[in-house]
């Protein structure tokens, strides 16, 4: 298994509020997440900083997750309360009142991948069937789409495009997407804030997740091409990519 994150505070923004990582439980499975905080600066940030800080210090202290239901149980507990964390934490900071974040999750092992979401952070798989988005946008825009209101074309232009239905610490109850698929070798995961998705199209995060750059070098190659055309949000990404070589490793 090889895996990389990267993260760039776009060329507008003054301040990165997305947060995420890659990290190693105690049997060396992989926990890959991407947050992309919302609420201003003081506030998005610490929305996903501590959502970020609270998974990794939980999963690097975690073993004996080998089953699908042991993985959907444990995103489902530890993202329910980063959320509850989040909302006792704007009640008690005035400066935070409002925050909240996005999430996408991935927990792989060498047999399957649970994922878990919140918002519009995509998670999206290559393998041998093609390249598709596994998880479902929680975005008014992406109704408009599912109730066949507007096309998929029309949603990417639409003005009410970052608008969501749906975010971690801005409600008491939190509904979570939580799926498990196979995850076999050659197969690619790319986790990301929608400062990558809203700018390079499908087609192009295909060709370069196939072409045989390193993984870091494929990470830093879609995070230029979201700047160069344009970067006005963060950019935030991890790839995690099944393999038996440790090149790159993390």
């Amino acid at each position: 298994m090889k895996a990389v994150f990267q993260t760039d505070r776009g060329k507008i923004r003054l301040h990165n509020e997305d947060a995420g990582g890659v990290f190693l439980n105690k049997d060396g499975h992989r926990l890959a997440v991407v947050a992309d905080g919302m609420g201003g600066h003081r506030a998005g940030d610490v929305a996903s900083e501590m959502t970020i800080s609270y998974l990794k210090s939980e999963w690097e202290s975690t073993q004996g997750i080998f089953t699908a239901d042991d993985a959907e149980k444990w995103l489902k507990e530890k993202i329910t309360r980063v959320n509850e964390m989040i909302l006792e934490h704007a009640i008690q900071h005035a400066e935070c009142d409002g925050m909240g974040t996005t999430i996408v999750a991935a927990l792989s092992t060498n047999r399957f991948v649970t994922m878990a979401n919140i918002g519009d952070s995509r998670g999206y798989l290559l393998n041998e069937s093609g390249f598709k988005q596994v998880t479902e946008d929680h975005s008014y825009v992406n109704e408009l789409v599912r109730s066949g209101q507007i096309s998929k074309e029309d949603a990417e232009h639409h003005p009410r495009k970052n608008v969501l239905l749906r975010a971690l610490g801005t409600e008491k109850m939190v509904e979570i997407d939580i799926k498990t698929i196979t995850f076999e070798e050659g197969d690619i995961l790319l986790l990301c804030s929608d400062g990558l998705s809203n700018k390079v199209s499908e087609s192009e995060m295909t060709q370069i997740l196939q072409n045989e750059d390193h993984l870091e070098q494929k990470a830093t190659t879609l995070t230029e091409l979201a700047n160069e055309y344009g970067g006005e949000d963060n950019i935030t990404l991890a790839i995690v990519e099944f393999s038996e070589s440790i090149e790159g490793d993390i």
